[in-house]
């Protein structure tokens, strides 16, 4: 095993901690590449990331956060998923710190089933498998190519994973948990915009799923489901058949108009109560927010996920 750390012009103390660390872990026999920026700015997370990368050797690479702490069997476990599954990116479950700070998202990383890590990965919580978790082949990960370099507000993890799934690459997730994945609101991830994440999944589900539909519905007649349909390309916004929703107000209103529409006259789409609605459908409703009733309402439908349904929330 080898640790390859990247310095991207850290002004915290960090240097001084690796170098500490480098003599002991080289004297416990674990060899340690350390590369720096030393210019006067950070040139971001995609090329830290690509640096530890290029400047490492082994066949596996093992991603690690370093506000993170990976449990003594994370590496054993995932390298046997790993040799099995060359073409996939393997993650685990996690334990949060602190415990409560994210307490709906740390469900979902820890309880997606196997097909829920490819179909739930148009939700606005990104990757299935988070990246601080990634464990693959170096030859897979060029084969995806490096991550975007493209610094501070870019989501590297979401492009590269995105690009991963486009060449046809596998998500599998350990059912252990190895990694306390710690909260803290000066980590990166909270400097990408959210409208920057939100054109990105746009496109992606218009390219994976949109574009293989004749037509479809939207769940939820609210302010996500119509910031969907207005985000939507032209020619898929003429797919949406109706709006879908559980609330009587929004269902008595008949129809949605685009206002933003140049056609004349301006479309208008149909607002119907979602046991009425015809599938498949891009559900926009967030998850695990109404003590079971949406669930409730989704199951009774006795649908597929993957085929009849899309989550987007």
């Amino acid at each position: 095993m080898e640790l390859s750390i990247f310095n991207d012009a850290s002004k915290d103390g960090s240097a001084e901690i690796i170098a500490k660390w480098k003599v002991k872990l080289e004297d416990a026999g674990v060899p340690v590449v350390v590369g720096s920026n030393d210019s006067a700015q950070p040139r971001g997370v995609g090329f830290a990331k690509n640096q530890a990368i290029i400047q490492s050797s082994g066949t596996y690479l093992c991603f690690l956060d370093s506000d993170d702490v990976m449990m003594p069997q994370r590496v054993r476990l995932q390298h046997e998923a790993a040799i099995q599954h060359p073409n996939s990116i393997i993650g685990c479950q996690v334990r949060r710190e602190p415990p409560e700070s994210t307490a709906r998202y740390t469900r979902w990383i820890n309880n997606l089933t196997e097909e829920q890590l490819l179909t739930q990965v148009f939700t606005s919580h990104g990757p299935t498998v988070i990246m601080p978790t990634w464990f693959c082949s170096r030859e897979w990960f060029y084969h995806v190519g490096k991550f975007d370099e493209g610094g501070k507000g870019v989501p590297e993890d979401l492009l590269f994973f995105y690009k991963h799934l486009q060449k046809g690459g596998g998500v599998l997730r350990v059912n252990h948990c190895l990694l306390l994945y710690r909260y803290h609101p000066q980590a990166a991830t909270h400097s990408v915009h959210e409208e920057t994440i939100w054109n990105h999944r746009v496109k992606f589900l218009e390219d994976r799923v949109l574009s293989t539909w004749t037509s479809f519905t939207i769940w939820n007649a609210g302010k996500q489901g119509k910031k969907l349909y207005r985000s939507l390309s032209p020619a898929n916004r003429k797919k949406v058949t109706a709006f879908c929703d559980v609330d009587e107000k929004k269902i008595a209103k008949g129809f949605y108009t685009f206002e933003e529409s140049e056609e004349r006259p301006k479309p208008k789409i149909p607002i119907c109560h979602f046991r009425e609605a015809t599938p498949p459908f891009i559900i926009c409703v967030k998850q695990d927010l109404t003590g079971g009733a949406f669930e409730t309402n989704l199951s009774m439908l006795n649908l597929k996920e993957g085929r009849d349904y899309y989550h987007f929330n």
